[in-house]
């Protein structure tokens, strides 16, 4: 049974940093696309940043480019999402995802999901 587990986010100011982390059970993590979505009050749920099982590929969307970072520990199967000078409009719940076929970074494209940890960042 895939199971995702989201932990590390909270309440932070702005320019300060989190690290969120995904504890993956049920499947082996680089055998899976997997990723970190963004869902804000009022707005659809966004890509992050995923990484592609095909090839190692990694993708961010352009408004976290240079500030977060995506990386992942086979031994202990979890995936991190490292986040650094967060902005106010980086508040959101956090999911992390995972599919067995990898397209793209598109929420409607992935098959397993955590709850979702809570990120709120102020001003």
């Amino acid at each position: 049974q895939v199971q995702l587990v989201e932990s590390g986010g909270g309440l932070v100011q702005s320019g300060g940093s989190l690290r969120l982390s995904c504890a993956a059970s049920g499947f082996t993590l680089d055998h899976y696309g997997i990723g970190w979505f963004r869902q804000a009050p009022g707005k659809e749920r966004e890509g992050v940043s995923c990484i592609s099982d095909n090839d190692g590929s990694i993708y961010y969307a352009e408004s976290v480019k240079g500030r977060f970072t995506i990386s992942g520990d086979n031994a202990k199967n979890t995936l991190y999402l490292q986040m650094n000078s967060l902005k106010p409009e980086d508040t959101a719940v956090y999911y992390c995802a995972a599919v067995r076929t990898y397209r793209h970074c598109d929420y409607e494209g992935m098959e397993f999901w955590g709850e979702g940890t809570l990120v709120t960042v102020s001003s």
